[in-house]
């Protein structure tokens, strides 16, 4: 493995009122991630964050009721990942259970629309809709908004995006990160936030409990209030996917869209998803949506039309969610080869490079495909924990242009240092977005030595030193006879974990028994605890390089459950090991 140093996370506090039956390490866990206290994860639905207190509401609102109760052709204009497919799966599905009856989508194609609502996208549509409604993107889609306007359209953007210097002229924007934006929470993935807008509408539409309404009308309104919590599965899978943060919001969407899952009550294509990645519906969690679920989604944006993803997610016909699912994992498995093979590319390029002084990364190979190179910078930027850019061409027919995928490494954000290069060099970036730890871009491909040699040296004067150390926080040793299966259900049921929340990580001194390969890269070990002796089961992916274990090593690892054959096991799952 590369050179990794361990690091064990510093508790927030003393854990306090917490029941008996609630394990010590997990208290110790929710410690070193603030969570002192059992109402701090309360994740129930009624603790979730007020719609009303979303900038942009009433306008956006003001203009979804007009549509709706004037007939209106209502598009939605969604993103090709897997945030932007649930999210337009929420806003379909969503608009229709609130009254609305010409409700249509479009996807672009990366390849053919570029990104978000452009005037490429805008030109395809025929019939020309009455109202756009963007999900996912649109903060940044200044042309395409003007495009729509000049047809005649009217344009609502939702989006979760930080915004650039320029806002688009469209009628109503709902974004919690926009400047000045009331919302406690800046955390919401596009899903989310289109889930908030019909929050609002609803409220507006069916207001059973206002007080000007006699008892009789309002016991009426709120009978056939429509139930928009059926979305929130969608809303679950599109949350882990994105990878924003969980704070105590989106852990409480998180958790409920789980809890419908669990129950039996997801709608078909999520149902169809989860078996294909061969996952347990009764015992699914928020790592099973990110690794299993959401991939099988991205792919179909990545190579080929987010449509099909979408349309797994709004057919109610099991056979045929079954028959999308098939499809999705197909193109899935073709992804993974292609990464794989990029992916060792890639490792071949940047061979030594820790010998020379580039901090900032970027590469460019003309074979690579543009759908998959944010996997490739995500890889990379894994082993050398510096930020990259990965660059293929814009397409087969434009390899004059490039499309570059960025991801980042904490501390340097790297959506401000693609704006910091935009303002010292103009013209050199044609187009950017994204977030601190990702973002998006395209140049010219005459333009792209230059734009290496700025991109490292904007790294270079950001990044300390001390930041190109990779840590791995954890949260200390077990103690002997704690790794039991008890212990890892809780783990399992205490989340949801994901980004900036993350799952358990514990390290610990072990002898290594005896150990296997499994396949030709994964390693399957016994591992005594020399405390007590006790063995432990352990497994290993991606680590078997032709060399064998330490005889006594320090390992870091989730406590995990195996339920090889319907039997449940405590099993160690190994993200680190090293010499002692």
């Amino acid at each position: 493995m590369s050179a990794l140093q361990l690091r064990r996370r510093e508790r927030k506090g003393t854990p306090e009122g917490w029941p008996a039956s609630v394990h010590p390490v997990l208290q110790q866990v929710y410690a070193a991630r603030g969570v002192l206290t059992p109402a701090q994860v309360e994740h129930r639905l009624a603790r979730m964050l007020s719609p009303q207190t979303l900038g942009g509401m009433n306008q956006a609102i003001d203009l979804l009721v007009e549509a709706i109760r004037g007939d209106w052709t209502i598009l939605i204009a969604g993103d090709y990942d897997c945030d932007g497919a649930t999210g337009t799966a929420v806003a379909v599905r969503g608009l229709r259970l609130l009254g609305a009856r010409r409700v249509s989508y479009a996807i672009p194609n990366r390849f053919v629309h570029g990104y978000g609502l452009s005037p490429a996208l805008v030109e395809s549509l025929q019939p020309t809709p009455q109202l756009i409604v963007t999900v996912d993107n649109g903060v940044a889609s200044v042309a395409g908004v003007a495009a729509a306007k000049a047809r005649g359209i009217r344009v609502i953007v939702t989006d979760h995006h930080l915004p650039g210097e320029q806002l688009p002229a469209c009628d109503a924007m709902v974004n919690p990160n926009l400047a000045g934006d009331p919302f406690p929470s800046k955390m919401l993935a596009g899903v989310g936030v289109m889930f908030y807008l019909l929050l609002a509408l609803r409220a507006r539409m069916y207001p059973s409990d206002h007080p000007d309404r006699e008892g009789h009308e309002a016991a009426v309104q709120k009978s056939v209030r429509p139930d928009l919590s059926a979305l929130l599965d969608l809303v679950a899978l599109g949350t882990v996917a994105d990878l924003v943060p969980l704070d105590f919001n989106n852990r409480v969407l998180v958790e409920a869209g789980l809890q419908r899952i669990r129950g039996g009550r997801a709608c078909a294509g999520i149902t169809a998803l989860v078996e294909s990645g061969k996952r347990s519906l009764a015992t699914l969690c928020a790592s099973d949506l990110g690794f299993a679920v959401g991939p099988r989604l991205n792919a179909a944006g990545r190579l080929e039309d987010m449509r099909l993803g979408v349309e797994c997610l709004l057919t109610d016909d099991v056979g045929q969610a079954r028959r999308y699912a098939e499809q999705l994992s197909a193109i899935n498995l073709e992804r993974r080869d292609l990464q794989a093979s990029m992916v060792a590319e890639a490792e071949r390029m940047v061979v030594g490079l820790t010998d020379i002084e580039a901090i900032g990364v970027a590469l460019y190979e003309p074979s690579w495909h543009a759908g998959v190179i944010g996997l490739v910078a995500s890889k990379l930027k894994d082993r050398l924990h510096r930020p990259v850019i990965a660059f293929a061409p814009a397409s087969e027919d434009d390899t004059d242009s490039l499309r570059g995928s960025a991801r980042s490494i904490s501390g340097f954000h790297i959506r401000d240092a693609l704006a910091a290069i935009d303002a010292r060099q103009p013209g050199l970036i044609e187009r950017f977005g994204g977030h601190a730890m990702a973002a998006g871009l395209s140049l010219k491909a005459i333009d792209y030595p230059r734009f290496a040699a700025a991109f490292d040296a904007i790294a270079r004067e950001l990044i300390e030193p001390e930041r190109l150390q990779a840590v791995l926080y954890t949260d200390g040793e077990l103690p002997p006879g704690a790794a039991s299966l008890a212990l890892a259900r809780q783990l399992r049921q205490a989340g949801p974990w994901g980004q900036a929340f993350p799952e358990p990580l514990f390290d610990n001194l072990f002898d290594c028994a005896s150990w296997k390969v499994m396949g030709e890269r994964h390693l399957r070990l016994q591992l005594r605890d020399p405390r007590d002796g006790a063995l432990h089961e352990a497994v290993m992916f991606n680590a078997y390089h032709g060399q064998p274990p330490p005889p006594r090593l320090r390992a870091a690892y989730e406590l995990t459950i195996n339920d090889w054959q319907g039997r449940e096991t405590p099993r160690l799952l190994l993200r680190h090991i090293e010499p002692a």
